[in-house]
């Protein structure tokens, strides 16, 4: 299967259908964020720390299959150079329309977040990278590949599912609210769905996803040569999972390349 081309057709629908990851940021907002106050989440509920950015002005930064109009507009309203890398037109679509709408200017780049190789080695101090590696197959490239490409003291901004997520059976879940222990881990949904399954899933805008260890997750940025400088962990909705009524759902991660890195 084509992975790439199936999760960015699911994209394309949530971006079209206006999903909570695919909805643009208001002017207002994008006002503030010109006059100082802003701010811009990872995972579901939890805005970053502030003290987790550098200083903006002048930065160039790298929202990582982060498009939907949302983190960059704000982060480029903030005064930063936002270079933006998704694997969905339609996602980045929501981007330009803001960057149109009030007149920033967003470098948008269509593409796999494994593969950064159009960039080169230290191009940028900030890489923000909401929830989304649960769509790749092993996330430790996309460690490997934000740590080179980042400069000295540069930081990862990260957002990941606990692998806890992937336990249960999603319709039961969603449809009786039942939380039902069907998976072994690690999980891979085109391992275990019928072709026609994942045509009809995709078709509706769900795309395929991978659970990932947080051996995978955490060792794998510190294997990858970062140090890891902040961690919380975050709520969804009872509405999208019932596992959120237990334990959370999402972990962010703070990173930081070493000035010798």
């Amino acid at each position: 299967m084509d992975l790439l081309r199936l999760n960015r057709q699911a994209w394309d629908r949530q971006a079209a259908d206006r999903g909570p990851w695919s909805t643009p940021v208001s002017s207002e907002r994008i006002n503030k964020a010109r006059s100082g106050r802003w701010a811009i989440r990872l995972t579901p509920n939890k805005d970053i720390p502030a003290d987790w950015y550098p200083k903006l002005r002048g930065l160039r930064v790298l929202c990582l299959a982060g498009a939907g109009g949302q983190q960059a507009p704000i982060l480029a309203a903030a005064g930063a150079r936002v270079t933006v890398l998704d694997n969905s037109p339609g996602q980045l679509d929501a981007d330009r329309s803001v960057a149109q709408r009030e007149g920033l200017e967003i470098d948008l780049q269509c593409g796999d977040m494994a593969d950064l190789r159009r960039f080169d080695n230290r191009s940028f101090g900030l890489i923000v990278h909401p929830v989304s590696n649960c769509f790749v197959p092993d996330p430790r490239p996309v460690w490997e590949e934000c740590h080179r490409v980042l400069e000295p003291a540069g930081r990862l901004l990260a957002g990941f599912l606990n692998p806890a997520f992937f336990l249960f059976d999603e319709d039961a879940d969603r449809d009786r609210a039942v939380l039902k222990v069907a998976n072994r881990l690690p999980y891979a949904d085109i391992e275990v769905l019928e072709p026609e399954e994942v045509e009809r899933r995709v078709a509706t805008g769900d795309a395929m996803t991978f659970s990932h260890s947080l051996e995978a997750q955490i060792d794998g940025q510190l294997r990858a040569g970062f140090l890891l400088a902040g961690l919380f962990e975050d709520d969804w909705s009872d509405e999208a999972t019932t596992l959120n009524r237990y334990m959370p759902t999402s972990i962010a991660t703070l990173a930081i390349k070493p000035d010798n890195g």
